[in-house]
Protein backbone atom coordinates (compact mmCIF):
# COMPACT_ATOMS: atom_id res chain seq x y z
CA UNK A 1 0.00 0.00 0.00
CA UNK A 2 2.85 2.73 0.87
CA UNK A 3 4.16 2.28 -2.62
CA UNK A 4 1.25 3.05 -4.20
CA UNK A 5 2.08 6.07 -6.94
CA UNK A 6 -1.52 7.28 -6.67
CA UNK A 7 -2.96 6.54 -3.38
CA UNK A 8 -6.77 6.63 -4.04
CA UNK A 9 -7.92 7.88 -0.18
CA UNK A 10 -5.63 11.11 -0.63
CA UNK A 11 -5.95 11.76 -4.63
CA UNK A 12 -9.52 11.97 -4.19
CA UNK A 13 -10.06 14.74 -2.43
CA UNK A 14 -7.86 16.77 -4.70
CA UNK A 15 -10.16 15.35 -7.95
CA UNK A 16 -13.39 16.84 -6.84
CA UNK A 17 -11.83 20.18 -8.01
CA UNK A 18 -11.28 18.71 -11.37
CA UNK A 19 -12.50 22.50 -13.43
CA UNK A 20 -15.95 21.58 -13.97
CA UNK A 21 -17.58 25.18 -14.13
CA UNK A 22 -21.27 23.99 -12.72
CA UNK A 23 -22.96 20.98 -11.79
CA UNK A 24 -24.44 21.84 -15.74
CA UNK A 25 -21.44 21.07 -17.46
CA UNK A 26 -21.10 18.02 -14.80
CA UNK A 27 -24.76 16.69 -15.85
CA UNK A 28 -23.66 16.84 -19.27
CA UNK A 29 -20.68 14.65 -18.50
CA UNK A 30 -23.97 12.26 -17.78
CA UNK A 31 -25.84 12.99 -20.81
CA UNK A 32 -22.53 12.21 -22.96
CA UNK A 33 -22.77 8.22 -22.17
CA UNK A 34 -26.41 7.98 -22.29
CA UNK A 35 -25.70 9.61 -25.71
CA UNK A 36 -22.85 7.79 -26.72
CA UNK A 37 -24.96 4.43 -25.98
CA UNK A 38 -27.87 5.28 -28.06
CA UNK A 39 -29.84 6.88 -26.13
CA UNK A 40 -33.13 8.27 -27.06
CA UNK A 41 -34.90 9.70 -24.50
CA UNK A 42 -32.92 11.00 -21.68
CA UNK A 43 -34.06 12.39 -18.50
CA UNK A 44 -32.88 14.98 -15.79
CA UNK A 45 -34.79 14.37 -12.14
CA UNK A 46 -33.92 16.54 -9.12
CA UNK A 47 -35.91 15.25 -6.00
CA UNK A 48 -36.38 18.07 -2.98
CA UNK A 49 -36.78 17.37 1.01
CA UNK A 50 -38.01 19.81 3.24
CA UNK A 51 -35.24 21.06 5.83
CA UNK A 52 -35.64 23.30 8.55
CA UNK A 53 -34.03 27.20 7.68
CA UNK A 54 -33.68 29.68 10.63
CA UNK A 55 -36.84 27.83 12.20
CA UNK A 56 -39.26 27.54 8.56
CA UNK A 57 -39.31 24.45 6.60
CA UNK A 58 -37.75 25.14 3.13
CA UNK A 59 -37.45 22.60 0.56
CA UNK A 60 -34.06 22.13 -0.92
CA UNK A 61 -32.43 19.46 -3.18
CA UNK A 62 -31.45 16.32 -1.62
CA UNK A 63 -30.52 14.13 -4.84
CA UNK A 64 -30.11 14.31 -8.88
CA UNK A 65 -30.22 11.47 -11.27
CA UNK A 66 -29.43 10.85 -15.39
CA UNK A 67 -32.28 8.73 -16.10
CA UNK A 68 -32.01 7.14 -19.90
CA UNK A 69 -33.01 4.01 -22.16
CA UNK A 70 -29.54 3.60 -23.83
CA UNK A 71 -27.98 0.32 -24.42
CA UNK A 72 -27.10 -0.28 -20.45
CA UNK A 73 -24.02 -1.95 -19.33
CA UNK A 74 -23.10 -5.20 -18.54
CA UNK A 75 -21.31 -5.73 -15.46
CA UNK A 76 -18.13 -6.09 -16.15
CA UNK A 77 -18.50 -2.72 -18.24
CA UNK A 78 -20.48 -0.73 -15.07
CA UNK A 79 -17.42 -1.57 -13.17
CA UNK A 80 -15.07 -0.26 -15.34
CA UNK A 81 -17.66 3.25 -16.25
CA UNK A 82 -16.80 4.25 -12.32
CA UNK A 83 -13.01 4.23 -12.46
CA UNK A 84 -11.12 6.81 -12.81
CA UNK A 85 -9.30 6.73 -16.13
CA UNK A 86 -10.87 3.69 -17.63
CA UNK A 87 -13.55 3.19 -20.14
CA UNK A 88 -14.47 1.47 -23.56
CA UNK A 89 -13.23 4.24 -25.53
CA UNK A 90 -9.79 4.88 -24.82
CA UNK A 91 -8.54 2.82 -28.16
CA UNK A 92 -8.09 5.97 -30.41
CA UNK A 93 -9.44 3.71 -33.65
CA UNK A 94 -12.89 3.89 -31.33
CA UNK A 95 -12.73 7.77 -30.48
CA UNK A 96 -15.46 8.89 -33.16
CA UNK A 97 -18.01 9.98 -30.26
CA UNK A 98 -18.78 11.80 -27.86
CA UNK A 99 -17.02 9.74 -25.39
CA UNK A 100 -13.37 9.28 -24.71
CA UNK A 101 -11.34 9.59 -22.14
CA UNK A 102 -12.94 7.55 -18.99
CA UNK A 103 -12.92 10.32 -16.83
CA UNK A 104 -16.68 11.50 -17.17
CA UNK A 105 -18.90 9.22 -14.98
CA UNK A 106 -17.23 9.10 -12.01
CA UNK A 107 -15.15 12.57 -12.11
CA UNK A 108 -17.78 14.78 -12.99
CA UNK A 109 -19.99 12.97 -9.99
CA UNK A 110 -17.81 13.50 -7.31
CA UNK A 111 -17.14 17.60 -8.34
CA UNK A 112 -20.82 17.54 -6.80
CA UNK A 113 -21.49 14.86 -4.47
CA UNK A 114 -20.42 12.71 -2.14
CA UNK A 115 -21.77 9.74 -3.23
CA UNK A 116 -23.04 8.46 -6.91
CA UNK A 117 -25.08 5.21 -7.48
CA UNK A 118 -25.61 3.83 -11.04
CA UNK A 119 -28.13 0.93 -12.03
CA UNK A 120 -28.19 -0.23 -15.33
CA UNK A 121 -29.95 -3.17 -17.28
CA UNK A 122 -29.79 -4.50 -20.11
CA UNK A 123 -32.72 -6.99 -20.49
CA UNK A 124 -35.71 -5.39 -18.67
CA UNK A 125 -35.43 -3.09 -15.46
CA UNK A 126 -36.29 -5.62 -13.52
CA UNK A 127 -33.03 -7.57 -14.28
CA UNK A 128 -30.95 -3.99 -13.24
CA UNK A 129 -27.54 -4.53 -11.59
CA UNK A 130 -26.07 -1.54 -9.52
CA UNK A 131 -22.84 -0.33 -8.16
CA UNK A 132 -21.73 2.83 -6.40
CA UNK A 133 -18.81 4.99 -5.15
CA UNK A 134 -18.68 6.94 -1.73
CA UNK A 135 -16.24 10.02 -0.64
CA UNK A 136 -16.41 8.95 2.80
CA UNK A 137 -15.82 5.14 2.41
CA UNK A 138 -12.66 6.20 -0.01
CA UNK A 139 -11.04 8.35 2.36
CA UNK A 140 -11.46 5.95 5.19
CA UNK A 141 -10.06 3.48 3.14
CA UNK A 142 -13.27 1.64 3.37
CA UNK A 143 -13.59 1.54 -0.30
CA UNK A 144 -10.44 0.53 -1.79
CA UNK A 145 -12.00 -0.51 -5.60
CA UNK A 146 -15.65 -0.09 -7.56
CA UNK A 147 -18.06 -2.77 -5.93
CA UNK A 148 -18.59 -5.54 -8.11
CA UNK A 149 -22.38 -5.28 -9.67
CA UNK A 150 -24.82 -6.60 -7.55
CA UNK A 151 -28.43 -7.29 -8.71
CA UNK A 152 -30.41 -4.61 -7.45
CA UNK A 153 -34.34 -3.01 -7.52
CA UNK A 154 -34.29 0.45 -8.57
CA UNK A 155 -36.16 2.53 -5.49
CA UNK A 156 -39.68 3.34 -5.98
CA UNK A 157 -38.73 6.96 -5.66
CA UNK A 158 -37.13 6.74 -8.82
CA UNK A 159 -39.41 4.15 -10.64
CA UNK A 160 -42.45 6.62 -9.89
CA UNK A 161 -40.53 10.11 -11.23
CA UNK A 162 -39.36 8.68 -14.21
CA UNK A 163 -40.98 7.84 -17.36
CA UNK A 164 -37.73 6.19 -19.68
CA UNK A 165 -37.74 2.91 -18.50
CA UNK A 166 -37.15 0.56 -21.48
CA UNK A 167 -35.99 -3.09 -22.40
CA UNK A 168 -32.19 -1.47 -21.34
CA UNK A 169 -31.22 2.00 -19.64
CA UNK A 170 -29.15 3.39 -17.35
CA UNK A 171 -29.73 5.29 -13.87
CA UNK A 172 -26.92 7.97 -12.34
CA UNK A 173 -28.34 9.12 -8.80
CA UNK A 174 -26.18 11.76 -7.06
CA UNK A 175 -26.58 11.68 -3.08
CA UNK A 176 -24.90 13.74 -0.01
CA UNK A 177 -24.81 16.80 -2.82
CA UNK A 178 -22.19 18.97 -1.11
CA UNK A 179 -21.17 21.04 -3.71
CA UNK A 180 -23.73 22.11 -6.24
CA UNK A 181 -24.12 26.29 -6.04
CA UNK A 182 -28.09 25.51 -6.83
CA UNK A 183 -30.03 24.44 -4.32
CA UNK A 184 -33.52 24.40 -5.51
CA UNK A 185 -34.47 21.70 -8.04
CA UNK A 186 -35.92 24.75 -10.58
CA UNK A 187 -32.77 26.46 -10.47
CA UNK A 188 -31.21 23.63 -11.19
CA UNK A 189 -33.16 22.68 -14.21
CA UNK A 190 -33.55 26.42 -15.60
CA UNK A 191 -29.72 26.86 -15.19
CA UNK A 192 -28.92 23.48 -17.01
CA UNK A 193 -31.61 23.98 -19.59
CA UNK A 194 -29.47 26.50 -21.53
CA UNK A 195 -26.86 24.98 -21.71
CA UNK A 196 -27.86 21.46 -22.20
CA UNK A 197 -29.32 23.00 -24.91
CA UNK A 198 -26.83 24.51 -26.57
CA UNK A 199 -24.54 21.26 -26.10
CA UNK A 200 -26.88 19.27 -27.24
CA UNK A 201 -28.52 21.19 -29.98
CA UNK A 202 -28.40 18.89 -32.91
CA UNK A 203 -28.77 16.07 -31.51
CA UNK A 204 -32.66 17.72 -30.18
CA UNK A 205 -33.06 19.86 -33.13
CA UNK A 206 -32.52 16.88 -35.30
CA UNK A 207 -35.09 14.56 -33.14
CA UNK A 208 -32.23 12.10 -32.43
CA UNK A 209 -32.38 12.76 -29.04
CA UNK A 210 -35.26 14.15 -25.95
CA UNK A 211 -34.30 15.60 -22.90
CA UNK A 212 -36.49 15.96 -20.03
CA UNK A 213 -36.05 17.90 -16.94
CA UNK A 214 -38.58 17.70 -14.00
CA UNK A 215 -38.23 18.11 -10.41
CA UNK A 216 -40.12 16.59 -7.38
CA UNK A 217 -40.95 16.07 -3.92
CA UNK A 218 -39.27 12.99 -2.04
CA UNK A 219 -43.08 12.76 -0.92
CA UNK A 220 -44.56 12.87 -4.14
CA UNK A 221 -42.53 11.74 -6.85
CA UNK A 222 -45.08 10.89 -9.58
CA UNK A 223 -45.88 14.88 -9.39
CA UNK A 224 -43.59 16.67 -10.90
CA UNK A 225 -43.71 20.26 -9.70
CA UNK A 226 -41.89 21.60 -12.54
CA UNK A 227 -41.13 20.38 -16.22
CA UNK A 228 -39.83 21.19 -19.40
CA UNK A 229 -38.34 19.68 -22.50
CA UNK A 230 -34.82 20.91 -23.20
CA UNK A 231 -35.21 22.89 -26.54
CA UNK A 232 -32.54 23.48 -28.87
CA UNK A 233 -30.27 26.89 -28.43
CA UNK A 234 -28.44 27.40 -31.65
CA UNK A 235 -25.92 30.23 -30.72
CA UNK A 236 -25.54 30.71 -34.68
CA UNK A 237 -29.45 31.34 -34.44
CA UNK A 238 -29.90 29.45 -37.55
CA UNK A 239 -32.39 26.39 -36.26
CA UNK A 240 -35.94 27.07 -35.80
CA UNK A 241 -38.10 25.59 -33.15
CA UNK A 242 -35.60 26.57 -30.22
CA UNK A 243 -35.44 27.92 -26.85
CA UNK A 244 -34.94 31.77 -28.17
CA UNK A 245 -38.06 33.65 -27.33
CA UNK A 246 -40.77 34.84 -29.27
CA UNK A 247 -40.93 35.85 -32.38
CA UNK A 248 -37.26 34.11 -33.10
CA UNK A 249 -38.75 30.88 -31.28
CA UNK A 250 -39.79 29.72 -34.55
CA UNK A 251 -37.71 31.26 -36.84
CA UNK A 252 -34.15 32.13 -37.80
CA UNK A 253 -32.74 35.31 -35.73
CA UNK A 254 -29.36 35.36 -38.40
CA UNK A 255 -28.78 35.20 -41.87
CA UNK A 256 -25.83 32.72 -43.10
CA UNK A 257 -22.66 35.27 -43.86
CA UNK A 258 -22.52 34.77 -47.73
CA UNK A 259 -23.41 31.78 -49.25
CA UNK A 260 -19.56 30.71 -50.77
CA UNK A 261 -17.73 31.48 -47.42
CA UNK A 262 -21.07 30.03 -44.81
CA UNK A 263 -19.16 26.90 -44.44
CA UNK A 264 -15.72 26.93 -45.44
CA UNK A 265 -13.83 23.30 -45.47
CA UNK A 266 -9.98 23.16 -43.97
CA UNK A 267 -8.20 20.06 -44.41
CA UNK A 268 -5.50 19.32 -41.68
CA UNK A 269 -2.79 16.88 -42.17
CA UNK A 270 -2.62 15.48 -38.57
CA UNK A 271 -1.04 12.41 -37.85
CA UNK A 272 -0.70 10.74 -40.95
CA UNK A 273 -4.23 11.30 -41.98
CA UNK A 274 -6.42 13.80 -43.52
CA UNK A 275 -8.98 15.29 -41.13
CA UNK A 276 -12.05 17.66 -42.10
CA UNK A 277 -12.55 21.09 -40.38
CA UNK A 278 -15.49 23.07 -40.99
CA UNK A 279 -16.15 26.52 -40.04
CA UNK A 280 -19.39 28.59 -39.99
CA UNK A 281 -20.45 32.13 -39.87
CA UNK A 282 -23.86 34.34 -39.27
CA UNK A 283 -25.16 37.79 -38.74
CA UNK A 284 -28.14 39.21 -37.30
CA UNK A 285 -30.94 39.89 -39.53
CA UNK A 286 -32.61 43.74 -39.61
CA UNK A 287 -35.56 43.02 -38.31
CA UNK A 288 -34.22 41.41 -34.80
CA UNK A 289 -32.00 44.80 -34.26
CA UNK A 290 -35.05 46.92 -35.21
CA UNK A 291 -35.81 49.22 -32.24
CA UNK A 292 -34.73 51.28 -29.53
CA UNK A 293 -31.70 49.08 -27.74
CA UNK A 294 -32.39 45.60 -29.14
CA UNK A 295 -29.80 43.66 -27.31
CA UNK A 296 -32.47 44.44 -24.32
CA UNK A 297 -35.21 42.95 -25.31
CA UNK A 298 -36.02 39.12 -24.74
CA UNK A 299 -34.39 37.67 -27.48
CA UNK A 300 -31.01 40.08 -27.34
CA UNK A 301 -30.87 38.93 -24.28
CA UNK A 302 -30.33 35.92 -25.43
CA UNK A 303 -28.29 35.98 -27.59
CA UNK A 304 -25.98 37.95 -24.73
CA UNK A 305 -25.56 34.67 -23.19
CA UNK A 306 -24.30 33.02 -26.77
CA UNK A 307 -21.30 35.47 -27.41
CA UNK A 308 -18.55 33.27 -28.59
CA UNK A 309 -17.13 30.77 -31.13
CA UNK A 310 -19.28 27.08 -30.65
CA UNK A 311 -16.77 24.33 -30.74
CA UNK A 312 -18.70 21.36 -31.83
CA UNK A 313 -16.75 17.67 -31.18
CA UNK A 314 -18.77 14.82 -32.42
CA UNK A 315 -22.27 17.07 -33.02
CA UNK A 316 -21.58 17.80 -29.37
CA UNK A 317 -20.90 22.03 -28.36
CA UNK A 318 -17.39 21.41 -26.37
CA UNK A 319 -17.27 25.21 -25.28
CA UNK A 320 -18.50 28.37 -26.39
CA UNK A 321 -15.17 30.09 -26.62
CA UNK A 322 -15.05 33.78 -25.99
CA UNK A 323 -11.26 34.41 -26.59
CA UNK A 324 -12.51 35.31 -30.07
CA UNK A 325 -14.77 38.31 -28.60
CA UNK A 326 -14.47 41.90 -28.04
CA UNK A 327 -15.73 41.53 -24.83
CA UNK A 328 -16.31 45.53 -23.67
CA UNK A 329 -18.95 45.98 -26.82
CA UNK A 330 -22.48 43.80 -26.61
CA UNK A 331 -22.45 44.18 -30.40
CA UNK A 332 -20.68 40.95 -30.40
CA UNK A 333 -23.85 39.05 -29.65
CA UNK A 334 -25.19 39.61 -33.05
CA UNK A 335 -22.47 37.10 -34.80
CA UNK A 336 -22.37 33.54 -34.97
CA UNK A 337 -19.71 31.60 -35.26
CA UNK A 338 -18.62 27.63 -35.48
CA UNK A 339 -16.21 25.17 -35.73
CA UNK A 340 -16.47 21.81 -35.80
CA UNK A 341 -14.06 18.96 -35.48
CA UNK A 342 -13.49 14.99 -35.17
CA UNK A 343 -12.46 13.80 -31.63
CA UNK A 344 -9.29 12.20 -33.91
CA UNK A 345 -8.37 16.00 -33.70
CA UNK A 346 -8.62 16.70 -29.66
CA UNK A 347 -5.05 16.63 -29.15
CA UNK A 348 -4.41 18.81 -31.76
CA UNK A 349 -7.24 21.24 -30.62
CA UNK A 350 -6.15 20.65 -26.83
CA UNK A 351 -8.83 19.09 -25.60
CA UNK A 352 -9.28 18.73 -21.76
CA UNK A 353 -10.34 15.83 -20.26
CA UNK A 354 -13.55 16.99 -19.22
CA UNK A 355 -14.33 18.08 -22.49
CA UNK A 356 -15.09 21.92 -21.51
CA UNK A 357 -12.05 23.26 -23.70
CA UNK A 358 -9.50 23.57 -26.40
CA UNK A 359 -6.50 25.10 -25.00
CA UNK A 360 -4.44 25.41 -28.31
CA UNK A 361 -7.77 26.56 -30.39
CA UNK A 362 -8.30 29.14 -27.55
CA UNK A 363 -5.18 30.22 -27.65
CA UNK A 364 -5.20 31.48 -31.59
CA UNK A 365 -8.22 33.16 -30.21
CA UNK A 366 -5.71 35.27 -28.01
CA UNK A 367 -3.66 35.92 -30.91
CA UNK A 368 -2.62 39.72 -32.24
CA UNK A 369 -2.34 38.87 -35.82
CA UNK A 370 -1.00 42.35 -36.66
CA UNK A 371 0.95 42.45 -33.45
CA UNK A 372 2.62 39.41 -34.85
CA UNK A 373 3.51 40.34 -38.45
CA UNK A 374 4.85 43.80 -37.23
CA UNK A 375 8.46 44.86 -38.50
CA UNK A 376 7.97 42.99 -41.44
CA UNK A 377 7.10 39.37 -40.48
CA UNK A 378 4.92 37.59 -42.69
CA UNK A 379 2.25 35.17 -42.06
CA UNK A 380 4.66 32.45 -43.94
CA UNK A 381 7.57 33.15 -41.86
CA UNK A 382 5.30 33.53 -38.78
CA UNK A 383 3.77 29.92 -39.61
CA UNK A 384 7.39 28.19 -40.88
CA UNK A 385 8.00 29.11 -37.13
CA UNK A 386 5.67 27.80 -34.89
CA UNK A 387 6.07 24.43 -37.65
CA UNK A 388 9.86 24.44 -36.69
CA UNK A 389 8.76 24.73 -32.73
CA UNK A 390 6.75 21.34 -33.40
CA UNK A 391 3.93 23.86 -31.84
CA UNK A 392 0.43 22.08 -32.56
CA UNK A 393 -1.23 25.56 -33.25
CA UNK A 394 0.65 25.85 -36.65
CA UNK A 395 -1.94 23.43 -38.22
CA UNK A 396 -4.83 25.51 -37.11
CA UNK A 397 -3.15 28.88 -38.20
CA UNK A 398 -4.76 29.08 -41.03
CA UNK A 399 -8.38 28.47 -39.66
CA UNK A 400 -7.56 31.13 -36.90
CA UNK A 401 -6.64 33.36 -39.74
CA UNK A 402 -9.70 32.51 -41.27
CA UNK A 403 -11.98 33.10 -38.63
CA UNK A 404 -10.36 36.78 -37.60
CA UNK A 405 -10.65 38.55 -40.93
CA UNK A 406 -14.40 36.86 -41.11
CA UNK A 407 -15.36 38.28 -38.22
CA UNK A 408 -13.64 41.98 -38.79
CA UNK A 409 -15.88 41.80 -42.04
CA UNK A 410 -19.14 40.43 -40.13
CA UNK A 411 -18.35 43.07 -36.92
CA UNK A 412 -17.71 46.21 -40.48
CA UNK A 413 -21.04 44.63 -41.44
CA UNK A 414 -23.02 44.60 -38.57
CA UNK A 415 -21.71 48.53 -37.52
CA UNK A 416 -22.92 49.59 -40.76
CA UNK A 417 -26.54 47.86 -40.44
CA UNK A 418 -27.01 49.71 -37.08
CA UNK A 419 -26.50 52.74 -38.88
CA UNK A 420 -29.25 52.29 -41.16
CA UNK A 421 -31.31 50.70 -38.88
CA UNK A 422 -31.28 53.85 -37.08
CA UNK A 423 -32.00 56.52 -39.58
CA UNK A 424 -34.69 54.34 -41.05
CA UNK A 425 -35.70 54.25 -37.41
CA UNK A 426 -35.91 57.88 -36.95
CA UNK A 427 -37.58 58.16 -40.37
CA UNK A 428 -39.84 55.36 -40.23
CA UNK A 429 -40.93 56.60 -36.28
CA UNK A 430 -41.20 60.40 -37.17
CA UNK A 431 -43.99 61.62 -35.44
CA UNK A 432 -45.54 65.29 -34.25
CA UNK A 433 -43.04 65.36 -31.30
CA UNK A 434 -39.65 65.26 -34.05
CA UNK A 435 -37.68 68.10 -34.58
CA UNK A 436 -38.06 68.61 -38.35
CA UNK A 437 -42.28 68.15 -37.18
CA UNK A 438 -41.79 70.72 -34.62
CA UNK A 439 -39.83 73.24 -37.19
CA UNK A 440 -42.23 72.65 -39.87
CA UNK A 441 -44.75 73.97 -37.78
CA UNK A 442 -43.15 76.62 -36.06
CA UNK A 443 -42.05 77.71 -40.18
CA UNK A 444 -45.86 77.48 -40.85
CA UNK A 445 -46.25 80.26 -37.91
CA UNK A 446 -43.71 82.35 -39.20
CA UNK A 447 -45.14 82.42 -43.19
CA UNK A 448 -48.07 83.61 -41.62
CA UNK A 449 -46.65 86.30 -39.99
CA UNK A 450 -44.92 87.32 -42.99
CA UNK A 451 -41.48 86.02 -43.20
CA UNK A 452 -41.07 84.19 -46.38
CA UNK A 453 -37.80 82.27 -47.52
CA UNK A 454 -36.36 81.02 -50.58
CA UNK A 455 -38.20 77.38 -50.19
CA UNK A 456 -41.31 79.33 -49.77
CA UNK A 457 -41.07 80.08 -53.21
CA UNK A 458 -40.07 77.00 -54.51
CA UNK A 459 -43.72 75.64 -53.86
CA UNK A 460 -45.13 77.51 -56.21
CA UNK A 461 -43.81 74.08 -58.76
CA UNK A 462 -45.70 70.66 -59.19
CA UNK A 463 -44.88 68.30 -56.36
CA UNK A 464 -43.60 66.07 -58.55
CA UNK A 465 -40.87 68.44 -59.73
CA UNK A 466 -40.25 69.08 -56.51
CA UNK A 467 -39.54 65.53 -55.87
CA UNK A 468 -37.56 65.17 -58.18
CA UNK A 469 -35.38 68.60 -57.51
CA UNK A 470 -34.98 66.77 -53.70
CA UNK A 471 -34.24 63.15 -54.55
CA UNK A 472 -31.43 64.82 -57.02
CA UNK A 473 -29.85 66.83 -54.08
CA UNK A 474 -30.07 64.14 -51.24
CA UNK A 475 -28.37 61.23 -54.08
CA UNK A 476 -25.73 64.05 -54.56
CA UNK A 477 -24.85 64.08 -50.71
CA UNK A 478 -24.59 60.50 -51.19
CA UNK A 479 -28.33 59.47 -49.64
CA UNK A 480 -28.58 55.77 -50.46
CA UNK A 481 -32.64 55.73 -49.81
CA UNK A 482 -33.11 59.14 -51.52
CA UNK A 483 -36.28 57.72 -52.84
CA UNK A 484 -37.56 56.72 -49.35
CA UNK A 485 -36.73 60.12 -47.66
CA UNK A 486 -38.26 61.78 -50.03
CA UNK A 487 -41.86 60.36 -49.73
CA UNK A 488 -41.50 60.32 -45.87
CA UNK A 489 -40.95 63.91 -46.32
CA UNK A 490 -43.78 64.62 -48.39
CA UNK A 491 -46.28 62.37 -47.08
CA UNK A 492 -45.83 64.17 -43.75
CA UNK A 493 -45.62 67.37 -45.11
CA UNK A 494 -42.16 67.91 -43.33
CA UNK A 495 -40.31 70.80 -44.17
CA UNK A 496 -36.60 69.71 -42.76
CA UNK A 497 -33.93 67.10 -43.11
CA UNK A 498 -30.66 66.39 -41.58
CA UNK A 499 -27.90 64.38 -43.94
CA UNK A 500 -24.67 63.46 -42.98
CA UNK A 501 -22.03 64.32 -45.82
CA UNK A 502 -18.56 63.49 -46.15
CA UNK A 503 -17.95 68.02 -47.83
CA UNK A 504 -14.27 69.63 -47.52
CA UNK A 505 -14.90 73.03 -45.57
CA UNK A 506 -14.99 74.62 -42.39
CA UNK A 507 -18.45 74.80 -42.45
CA UNK A 508 -20.51 72.84 -39.59
CA UNK A 509 -23.25 73.06 -41.58
CA UNK A 510 -24.40 73.73 -44.73
CA UNK A 511 -27.98 74.57 -45.85
CA UNK A 512 -30.24 74.52 -48.91
CA UNK A 513 -33.17 74.65 -50.76
CA UNK A 514 -34.38 72.61 -52.75
CA UNK A 515 -38.20 71.73 -54.23
CA UNK A 516 -40.09 73.94 -51.28
CA UNK A 517 -37.77 72.37 -48.16
CA UNK A 518 -34.57 73.00 -46.83
CA UNK A 519 -31.87 70.46 -46.30
CA UNK A 520 -29.49 70.63 -43.90
CA UNK A 521 -26.40 68.51 -44.39
CA UNK A 522 -24.24 67.96 -41.22
CA UNK A 523 -20.50 67.63 -42.07
CA UNK A 524 -19.00 64.73 -40.60
CA UNK A 525 -15.48 66.17 -41.39
CA UNK A 526 -15.98 68.87 -38.43
CA UNK A 527 -14.77 68.12 -34.93
CA UNK A 528 -18.24 69.94 -33.81
CA UNK A 529 -20.32 66.43 -36.21
CA UNK A 530 -18.01 64.21 -33.33
CA UNK A 531 -18.33 66.27 -30.16
CA UNK A 532 -22.22 67.21 -30.63
CA UNK A 533 -24.03 64.72 -33.71
CA UNK A 534 -22.11 61.14 -33.14
CA UNK A 535 -21.61 61.31 -29.64
CA UNK A 536 -25.28 61.67 -28.97
CA UNK A 537 -26.13 59.18 -31.64
CA UNK A 538 -23.87 56.53 -31.35
CA UNK A 539 -25.70 52.64 -31.02
CA UNK A 540 -26.77 52.83 -27.62
CA UNK A 541 -26.82 48.60 -27.33
CA UNK A 542 -22.69 49.10 -26.62
CA UNK A 543 -23.07 51.95 -23.56
CA UNK A 544 -23.74 51.62 -19.79
CA UNK A 545 -24.55 53.95 -17.37
CA UNK A 546 -21.47 55.82 -17.21
CA UNK A 547 -20.49 55.98 -20.37
CA UNK A 548 -24.10 57.34 -21.37
CA UNK A 549 -23.48 59.58 -18.68
CA UNK A 550 -20.20 60.52 -20.23
CA UNK A 551 -21.51 61.00 -23.74
CA UNK A 552 -23.79 63.45 -22.13
CA UNK A 553 -21.07 65.45 -20.36
CA UNK A 554 -19.24 65.68 -23.58
CA UNK A 555 -22.32 67.11 -25.86
CA UNK A 556 -22.55 69.68 -22.83
CA UNK A 557 -19.32 70.73 -23.24
CA UNK A 558 -19.55 70.57 -27.43
CA UNK A 559 -22.47 72.80 -27.23
CA UNK A 560 -20.71 75.51 -25.01
CA UNK A 561 -17.26 75.45 -27.20
CA UNK A 562 -19.36 75.72 -29.87
CA UNK A 563 -21.01 78.93 -28.50
CA UNK A 564 -17.89 80.08 -27.65
CA UNK A 565 -16.32 80.17 -31.00
CA UNK A 566 -18.98 82.22 -31.84
CA UNK A 567 -18.63 84.36 -29.34
CA UNK A 568 -15.11 84.70 -30.31
CA UNK A 569 -15.60 85.32 -33.75
CA UNK A 570 -18.19 87.97 -33.21
CA UNK A 571 -15.14 89.60 -31.03
CA UNK A 572 -12.83 89.18 -33.67
CA UNK A 573 -14.71 91.29 -35.58
CA UNK A 574 -13.59 95.31 -36.06
CA UNK A 575 -15.81 97.99 -34.53
CA UNK A 576 -18.31 99.17 -36.70
CA UNK A 577 -20.58 97.64 -39.99
CA UNK A 578 -19.44 94.11 -39.85
CA UNK A 579 -19.40 93.76 -35.88
CA UNK A 580 -23.29 94.85 -35.76
CA UNK A 581 -23.90 92.53 -38.60
CA UNK A 582 -22.83 89.47 -36.67
CA UNK A 583 -24.75 90.84 -33.52
CA UNK A 584 -27.66 91.35 -35.65
CA UNK A 585 -27.26 88.01 -37.28
CA UNK A 586 -27.44 86.20 -33.67
CA UNK A 587 -30.15 88.05 -32.48
CA UNK A 588 -32.15 87.39 -35.29
CA UNK A 589 -30.98 83.34 -35.28
CA UNK A 590 -32.49 83.70 -31.52
CA UNK A 591 -35.52 85.21 -32.55
CA UNK A 592 -36.32 82.21 -35.05
CA UNK A 593 -34.78 79.64 -32.67
CA UNK A 594 -37.06 80.93 -29.92
CA UNK A 595 -40.29 80.16 -32.11
CA UNK A 596 -38.85 76.45 -32.95
CA UNK A 597 -38.04 75.80 -29.37
CA UNK A 598 -40.90 77.09 -27.57
CA UNK A 599 -43.14 74.19 -27.44
CA UNK A 600 -39.99 71.79 -27.38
Amino acid sequence: MDNLIVPAHLVVKAMRDNGYKNAAYALAELMDNSIQHGAKNVELLCSEAEFTYNLRSVFRINQIAVLDDGSGMDSNILRIALQFGNGTNLDPKTQTGIGKFGMGLPSSSISQAQRVEVWSWQSGVENSIYTYLDIDEIINQKMKEVPSPVHKPIPDLWRKAGKTFGASGTLVVWSKIDRCIWKTAQAIIDNSEFLIGRMYRKFLNEGNAKIRMAAFREANPSKPTYEKLSAPNDPIYLMSNTSCPAPYDNQAMFNRWGEEDYEIKFDVNYDNKKHEVKVRFTYAKEEARQGYNAGSKPHGKHASKNIGVSLLRADRELDLDQTWVIQYDPRERWWGAEVEFPPSLDELFGVTNNKQFANNFSELGKLNIEEVLKDGRTYSQFKEELMEENDPKALLLDIAYKIKNQLNAIRAAIKAQAKNLERSDKERHSTETSPEQVATEATEERIKEGHIGTSDKQEEKSEDERKRDVETSLEQEGVTNATEVVERMFTNNLKYQFVDSDFESHAFFSVKSRGGKILISLNTNHPAYHKLVEVLEKDSEIEGEDILRDRLQNASEGLKLLLMAWARYEDEQPDGSLKSSTQNARMDWGRVAKDFLKGD
